[in-house]
């Protein structure tokens, strides 16, 4: 890769930059591996040619080397999620063509068979390491350099090509808006084949100097130690992380707790994204800890487009306002721009973040852009300028008796009751209605309630059009792997 993209990899720098199970690693020594990581895969051809080579690799300066290593070859990086199942990959491998991947060798047994019947050639990370190359090649920031798969809890996973110049936009962007600098040190427990861990908290950290400290799983009673001794200055992580974290603390004593709470007053920026914060939990958390939580709003095809401020005020229950270089803005079913506020719109965007196509489907790629502007299919509201998600159109709007109703409201509002643990609310099809409200709730520990019970307490809590009408109680509510419900499961 150029050195215009991650100059502090690039550059001499014996300042720590990952931290793993293994140790410490500086940004020199990171320089060093994915150069000959790159050289390896390259061998004599000395350039990839846009090459999809995936890798299923926990957080570790393995998957660095891998990522970056892919993306200075030459080729596309398919970074792939390590708890898929086996047709889960299958369909990641073959949709986009993959010809080699990367694993550690106590996965190639699982590996062998599904590989083969692909032809993808399966190596380990030290047989990349130790092939011979010379020559790699000068990048245009046209080029891709990385294919995600979109969450595919609407529709079956796309293949999401992002260019070099995406990925510096997306990085760039989010280094400004939220200031980062290389004094920085995040833990990074999130999945690494999505945006959020990939782009927000590694690319941005290496980006900037800053130090990653990688965790191929959310260990509770660990962070806390190191969040006690001011390990960290940024914090980013899901509504679920913060939910348990509040459940946690909750659960300790005094003393341990207010340690804890502590620790995360004194970082300097806490984030929540991925999925929508419930309101009751972004106050809990300001309770808990004095930290105001920064919600932002991306997806896979985009990046981050909209965030809350880093200074000013950050609004309970809104993603905040366009980021620098994105422009947004919200459109009719009629696909015409709406101009007045508390009107509802789908969100759609231009800027240089934007991916490039759907891998091998020219159709869902024409069918998501309509004259330059990348639609959404999330619906929002701007409510004093600062914009509110109403949901996806296809499965958070309700359409009932006339009415538009935000499936994330109405769920926002059965979270604020003592008994429910998670809600997930969706519209099914009713005679009457068109669409009717139907609840999906989890209980507190030892608490019941009935659906008269739940009627009545909403009562006086929403409108009467939005008050469910059926009620579903479920042990757990079914979710992907970045906490987001799955809710075409629940239809």
């Amino acid at each position: 890769m150029n050195e215009q993209f991650f100059p502090h990899i690039t550059q001499d720098n014996n300042k720590v930059a990952l931290v793993d199970a293994c140790g410490s690693h500086t940004y020199d020594q990171i320089n060093s591996r994915i150069e000959m990581f790159a050289k390896g895969l390259v061998e004599d051809q000395q350039d990839l040619q846009e090459e999809r080579v995936a890798f299923l690799l926990d957080a570790s300066l393995d998957y660095v080397t891998a990522l970056h290593g892919i993306w200075r070859a030459g080729g596309m990086a398919v970074p792939l999620n390590v708890a898929s199942a086996e047709a889960e990959l299958e369909h990641y491998l073959s949709s986009v063509g993959v010809t080699r991947m990367i694993a550690p060798a106590e996965h190639h047994g699982k590996l062998n068979k599904l590989c083969r019947q692909l032809q993808i050639s399966l190596l380990t990370m030290d047989q990349v390491l130790a092939q011979q190359g010379s020559v790699l090649p000068s990048l245009s920031s046209e080029r891709p350099a990385m294919i995600l798969f979109t969450s595919g809890t609407t529709n079956k996973p796309k293949g999401v090509v992002i260019t070099h110049k995406a990925i510096k936009a997306q990085v760039t962007t989010l280094v400004d808006a939220w200031q980062w600098s290389d004094d920085d040190v995040i833990p990074l427990f999130l999945p690494l084949h999505h945006i959020h861990g990939i782009i927000n908290i590694l690319s941005c950290a290496l980006w900037s100097g800053a130090t990653v400290h990688l965790m191929p799983k959310f260990n509770m009673p660990d962070l806390c130690s190191d969040i006690i001794t001011d390990t960290y200055s940024v914090f980013m992580a899901v509504p679920t992380i913060y939910v348990k974290l509040i459940d946690h603390l909750e659960g300790l004593d005094n003393a341990q707790s207010q340690a804890i709470c502590e620790g995360f007053g004194r970082m300097r920026l806490n984030v929540s994204g991925s999925a929508a914060c419930p309101v009751n939990v972004f106050n809990k958390w300001r309770e808990l800890t004095g930290q105001v939580l920064l919600e932002r709003y991306g997806m896979t095809e985009v990046g981050m487009g909209i965030s809350n401020p880093y200074d000013g005020e950050r609004r309970a229950g809104y993603v905040g306002q366009a980021l620098p270089g994105v422009t947004v803005q919200l459109f009719d079913e009629q696909d015409q721009q709406v101009t007045q506020e508390q009107t509802p719109g789908e969100i759609r965007m231009k800027g240089d973040n934007l991916f490039r196509e759907y891998w091998n489907n020219p159709k869902a790629t024409q069918e998501t852009f309509k004259q330059g502007w990348f639609c959404s299919g999330d619906i929002a509201v701007i409510e004093d300028g600062y914009i509110r998600i109403m949901g996806r159109s296809s499965i958070d709007i309700i359409k009932s008796g006339g009415y538009k109703l935000s499936a994330l409201e109405i769920e926002g509002v059965l979270l604020t009751h003592e008994d429910i643990s998670e809600a997930a609310v969706i519209g099914i099809a009713d005679d009457t209605w068109g669409e009717a409200v139907a609840a999906y709730i989890c209980l507190r520990q030892g608490a019941q309630l009935g659906y008269a019970d739940l009627k009545d307490w909403c009562s006086s809590r929403m409108s009467a059009y939005k008050i469910p009408k059926q009620l579903k109680i479920l042990d757990s509510l079914p979710r992907n792997a970045m906490g987001k419900v799955t809710k075409p499961s629940l239809k």
